[in-house]
């Protein structure tokens, strides 16, 4: 592709840019390739890439980004070995291959965010023993634990939090309170003065309080960047709300890639009606060779989200797409009534100059010559 700011010839040629300019406006050309028939084209800011095929041109090929949408079935596919927020980080970083990251879904009944992994729950153990051998001063820590508020310093975590409930939470609670009771213009200045305190209150209250139910799954996913929806508990009634939320973005045309971190097989009629529309599709999940995956253009394991592996493939699986796209593009199809209508009229349209060059045919066989009739009458 060449540089918009590259020379560009005052007349180009009459037949190319007379050609162009009927369905491209003003245009100049920048260079011309005859072997290849591949023609670059200034027009405005822009470079065009045109290909001529058989008399006519192909449109340029698309270069603008790829959107990607992400639809999580936490349900299925929740992030029990890892905290929910370095998973979703690592999703969409390796995702982001693929093009812009525009949308990123998550559904899941109340179940999925009751539910605390092995993981969690054994930590919260160790962390509630090592409170009581605090509190009797058999251990004391390295160093001393901080608030993150305040500032203040505790050498028992069991102070700390009890420190954090008293002060900090009574007053977040007091701010929330007086923002839900302000309307208008004074909502909006208590909003903006008291961001930037509730800001820091929820980064030190991740680390200091406990979650009273789950572990706080919906907050993390949501802090990463994901709209997070909780369904009711009827059976697979989070996979009709996803593969619902699916279709209609498809309908309306906001993605070109859709990613499914999931490995439920009954999202397989949605991966072939998204390949059916043109669309990208990218499987996440642990099971090798399930049914998604077989559909799907590319699948990936968690461990390769999370190793990244998977954003480094995605550079392959990415140029064999555009490969595709151009050998799509470069296809000729034979139209018999397109071809008719093209040559008919050049068929039956003869030049006089050229009249006297056509011979009439003889009546006699093909391999009978003029000079063995002409012998035969001598």
């Amino acid at each position: 592709m060449l540089d918009k700011t590259a020379s560009v010839p005052a007349t180009p040629p009459n037949r190319l840019s007379n050609k162009l300019k009927k369905s491209d406006g003003f245009c100049k050309i920048l260079s011309v390739h005859h072997h290849l028939h591949h023609y670059q084209v200034w027009h405005g800011w822009h470079v065009k890439v045109l290909w001529f095929m058989g008399g006519g041109y192909l449109s340029e090929p698309k270069t603008s980004l790829n959107y990607v949408g992400i639809f999580w079935d936490l349900d299925n596919k929740p992030p029990k070995a890892f905290p929910p927020f370095e998973a979703a980080v690592k999703l969409k970083k390796a995702l982001s291959s693929f093009g812009v990251v525009s949308y990123m879904v998550a559904y899941a009944n109340s179940h999925a965010f009751s539910y605390v992994p092995e993981v969690v729950r054994e930590q919260r153990k160790e962390r509630k023993l090592l409170n009581q051998l605090e509190k009797k001063d058999l251990i004391k820590p390295v160093e001393p634990y901080l608030c993150r508020v305040c500032g203040r310093r505790f050498y028992a975590n069991e102070k700390l939090v009890n420190h954090f409930k008293q002060i900090h939470e009574r007053e977040h609670k007091k701010r929330l309170n007086q923002i839900e009771s302000a309307r208008g213009k004074r909502r909006l200045n208590l909003v903006a003065k008291y961001s930037m305190k509730m800001e820091k209150y929820k980064r030190a209250a991740r680390d200091v309080l406990t979650p009273k139910v789950g572990y706080g799954l919906a907050d993390e996913l949501e802090r990463a960047g994901f709209w997070v929806r909780m369904v009711s508990d009827k059976p697979q009634a989070a996979d009709v709300a996803l593969r619902n939320h699916i279709v209609e973005m498809m309908d309306k045309r906001k993605i070109e890639c859709l990613v499914l971190v999931s490995d439920d097989s009954d999202f397989v009629e949605v991966l072939k009606e998204a390949k059916l529309r043109c669309l990208k599709t990218v499987v996440v999940g642990d099971i090798n060779d399930g049914a998604l995956k077989r559909v799907a253009d590319a699948g990936f394991s968690w461990r390769d989200i999370l190793m990244g592996k998977a954003k480094k493939e995605a550079v392959s699986v990415v140029g064999k797409w555009k490969d595709q796209n151009i050998l799509k593009r470069l296809e000729w199809t034979y139209n018999p009534e397109v071809e008719k209508n093209r040559y008919q009229s050049d068929d039956d349209i003869v030049d006089d100059n050229h009249t006297d060059c056509i011979k009439k045919e003889d009546d006699g066989a093909w391999w009978e010559l003029e000079s063995s009739d002409a012998d035969a009458t001598s």
